[in-house]
């Protein structure tokens, strides 16, 4: 199996760089398609979050996967950019290295805040979109089960979730904080209708926040979301009323360009009379202009704008970083040893059927030479002959298994030369 990543995540490029590789489900679909038309042999799953973008893909051999630089390629031409304007900000992982990157990101391990609870779901709706596109997904399938194996570990056995924040909770808690010292006389404008948007009121509601307005494209996803918080609902033609009147605005919308300019925040500015906005856009795609925020009295957050609240998230979970790392080695090791495995057991297969039809070849031979002899004598002879074989094949097996669990894999092709096994 190859198993390789090209992806861009928070860690080394910018939300401007994200949001131009960043996919809503129906342009994961698309791609996802695009793909399996361009390389029908290759597994893939598209990871697409407001802090990554990952293309996974697997084969049984590396000439049926696309190369990284083929994938990387690929990527920038599905999101209409140049290839030369995110290369210095893309990544490539391949084969354990692939591996223990998808253990670690599945266990929010490699999130921007550390035990974040929303990644493990994001990961496992990736794979349930990839599968519903290609039913035959064995090699994706493997990695992606034992990924969630994993995150449920370090979740169980560590307190890296402990008391978990999140970048809802984070932007509320510190951010909002510093704008306004209560809540419970804002109004709170919420444009989307998703499980950041719910979870980011949950938090507010929580501070006193009680005065919430939902806009959403979808009426019926803004009318769940309202009724969970008692909040009224208003029409996406509304929304720059909405502006008009909101203290604190949560936008999280899936849109593909900006849902909130530059001119249309100006148009309605006047009537705002310079109350102060908090404006926490957590969408990827950015839903706001990053000029609005320098319009007087808005203060403008996006995800980037978190990122040393999150390292002093992941500072204070820095006890549990070694036990968490363990688990990840442990894993890892295991599931590439479990894989050297399943890859020799076709040629260990091959193997033993071959000196199975060898031995009764021998046997009905024999029998035929002896003419009528004794049962009890005829199944010794047989037993004899099992027991040959059984100890002839003993010690190269042992020897596979020694070397998959080492993690080289020189002998399988010698087995399969020195008994003529082919492939």
């Amino acid at each position: 199996m190859i198993l390789q990543i090209v992806g861009c995540s928070h860690h080394r490029s910018s939300v401007e760089i994200r949001e131009r590789l960043a996919f809503s489900p129906k342009q994961t679909s698309t791609f996802l398609e695009a793909f399996q038309k361009s390389y029908p042999q290759s597994e893939v799953v598209l990871l697409s979050t407001c802090n990554r973008t990952e293309v996974y893909t697997a084969g049984h051999s590396s000439d049926l996967i696309p190369s990284t630089q083929e994938m990387s390629m690929f990527l920038a031409e599905s999101c209409g950019i140049r290839h030369a304007d995110i290369h210095d900000f893309l990544f490539e992982h391949a084969d354990e290295q692939a591996i223990r990157h998808l253990f670690s990101v599945a266990a929010s391990l490699d999130s921007m805040v550390i035990g974040e609870a929303q990644i493990l779901s994001q990961v496992k709706q990736a794979y349930r979109q990839a599968a519903d596109l290609n039913q035959s997904m064995p090699l994706t399938h493997h990695a992606f089960q034992a990924a969630i194996r994993v995150a449920k570990r370090v979740a169980r056995e560590t307190n890296i979730h402990a008391n978990r924040v999140s970048i809802p909770s984070i932007a509320v808690g510190v951010f909002a904080r510093q704008i306004f010292e209560r809540l419970d006389n804002k109004r709170i404008l919420v444009i989307g209708g998703g499980k950041m948007a719910a979870e980011t009121l949950n938090y507010i509601q929580s501070g006193g926040g009680h005065d919430f307005v939902v806009v959403n494209r979808t009426q019926e996803a803004a009318r769940r979301l309202a009724e969970k918080f008692h909040a009224e609902v208003a029409t996406w033609d509304d929304l720059p009323k909405q502006l008009q009147l909101a203290d604190v605005i949560i936008s999280t919308t899936g849109a593909s360009q900006p849902v909130v300019t530059t001119e249309m925040y100006r148009q309605i500015e006047r009537g705002r009379q310079q109350r102060p906005l908090f404006v926490l856009d957590l969408a990827i795609p950015r839903d706001f202009e990053p000029a609005i925020g320098d319009c007087l009295n808005v203060y403008l957050y996006s995800i980037d704008d978190l990122q040393q609240e999150c390292e002093r998230n992941r500072d204070a979970r820095a006890s549990e970083w070694p036990k968490a790392q363990k688990i990840l080695d442990q894993e890892t090791a295991r599931f590439m040893s479990d894989l050297a495995h399943r890859s020799k057991a076709p040629t260990i297969q091959r193997l033993k059927k071959q000196a199975q039809e060898i031995k009764e070849a021998e046997f009905e031979r024999l029998m035929n030479r002896l003419g009528e002899i004794d049962p009890v004598h005829k199944k010794e002879i047989e037993a004899s002959l099992h027991r040959i074989v059984n100890k002839l094949l003993h010690p190269p097996l042992e020897s596979l298994k020694d070397e998959s669990e080492a993690g080289s894999a020189g002998l399988l092709d010698a087995l399969k030369r020195l008994f003529q096994l082919g492939d």
